[in-house]
């Protein structure tokens, strides 16, 4: 599509290298070619845009072959334009000079004459071939007759269309139709893979045979050796336990030597003990009873000489303490009774516990103001 932008009432056209534009301003043709650029004014211009690059159309339509079955052909045809004027005299290519776009459907004509074209071919030649042939031959043979069918269609030339390559890519007939001739080949293939089977399980069945008896005789062979193994084994032990048996002997025998050698020397070393040891004990009795009776004769003379210290203080203290009561008597009656008395109080006070308060009830405070006053009048 043409890009066409405006300016000052005028419309300017920008074209692609593959899109062939016509511009007529009455009956003069002012521009005329791909990839074009220029001004126009909208008013007396008329403009034609032609496609000249290759283009695919697809097409897929049912046939009928010669066996009345239905199959449905898909091709694909590519083509282009090879004369834009004489393309754009027969179809309408014109655009619309404000926005660029055809006004009608240009290539849906051609898809259209095309498809026709190419459908009436084919279903010309499979018309006249069975379902079979078809599906085996008729790909290339549609083809050939859609290309030389296209090629030498008049109304194409006429047109300015030119048809480069025809390609079918598929001739398929209907579903049911397709698998009910695909089960016979399925069925031989069928056929081929349980074949196959049988063989491969054969050759599994002789093999596994094969192995079995090569087991077999692997048991038989070691079994063989096992029994070899086993007689030599028992030579290996006797010759074994003789050999340690002879050797038990020998140790034995040295075990019994070293024995009594130990024995021997163990006496002699308890009689040297027991001896060392008497005249030890001997020692340190004489020993333990010399310092026992030194220590006895020293607690002996320090008991004397603490009784005799003992009496000494005894009757030293006997003799201050006699003086002591004589010059406390002396003393005491020479004092008066009103001394003593007080003296007795002192003495009671300085035994008494301590008082911290007295509590004078009113009977003995009037016992004692009563003999206060008695005392006075005395």
């Amino acid at each position: 599509m043409a890009d066409i932008t405006r300016r000052l009432g005028w419309r300017h056209l920008r074209g692609a290298p593959t899109a062939h534009v016509r511009h007529h301003r009455g009956t003069k043709l002012l521009h005329d070619g791909p990839g074009l650029s220029f001004w126009f004014r909208a008013l007396t211009a008329a403009l034609s845009e032609v496609p000249v690059d290759d283009r695919e159309l697809a097409m897929t339509f049912h046939a009928r072959t010669s066996d009345f079955q239905d199959v449905v052909v898909q091709a694909t045809v590519t083509y282009r334009v090879s004369d834009p004027a004489l393309a754009a005299a027969r179809l309408d290519f014109s655009i619309d000079p404000d926005t660029g776009v055809w006004r009608g459907a240009p290539l849906e004509q051609l898809g259209t004459l095309l498809t026709e074209t190419a459908q009436q071919h084919a279903l010309d030649v499979l018309a006249r071939t069975t379902l079979s042939a078809a599906l085996v031959d008729g790909v290339a043979a549609v083809r050939e007759r859609v290309a030389v069918g296209l090629g030498a269609e008049p109304r194409l030339p006429a047109t300015g269309i030119e048809v480069v390559a025809v390609r079918v890519v598929a001739l398929r007939p209907e579903p049911e139709v397709e698998r009910a001739l695909r089960t016979p080949a399925r069925e031989l293939i069928q056929q081929e893979a349980d074949r196959a089977t049988y063989e491969r399980r054969a050759v599994a069945v002789e093999r596994e045979r094969a192995i079995a008896e090569n087991e077999l005789d692997s048991q038989i062979e070691l079994a063989r050796r096992e029994e070899q193994l086993v007689d030599q084994r028992g030579t290996n032990a006797r010759r074994e336990a003789e050999e340690h048996a002879a050797a038990d002997a020998v140790r034995a025998g040295a075990e019994a030597a070293r024995t009594v050698r130990l024995a021997q020397a163990e006496a002699e070393r308890s009689v040297k003990l027991a001896e060392a040891e008497a005249e030890r004990s001997v020692k340190l009795t004489d020993a333990e009873a010399a310092r026992t009776v030194k220590l006895a004769d020293a607690e002996a003379a320090r008991s004397v000489r603490l009784a005799r210290a003992e009496a000494e203080g005894a009757r030293e203290v006997g003799e201050a303490r006699a003086q002591a009561q004589a010059a406390w008597l002396r003393v005491h009656g020479e004092v008066d009774v009103a001394t003593l008395h007080a003296l007795t109080g002192t003495r009671l006070a300085e035994n008494l516990p301590n008082i911290e308060s007295v509590t004078v009830s009113p009977d003995v405070l009037t016992g004692l103001l009563a003999r206060f006053g008695t005392g006075e009048r005395a």
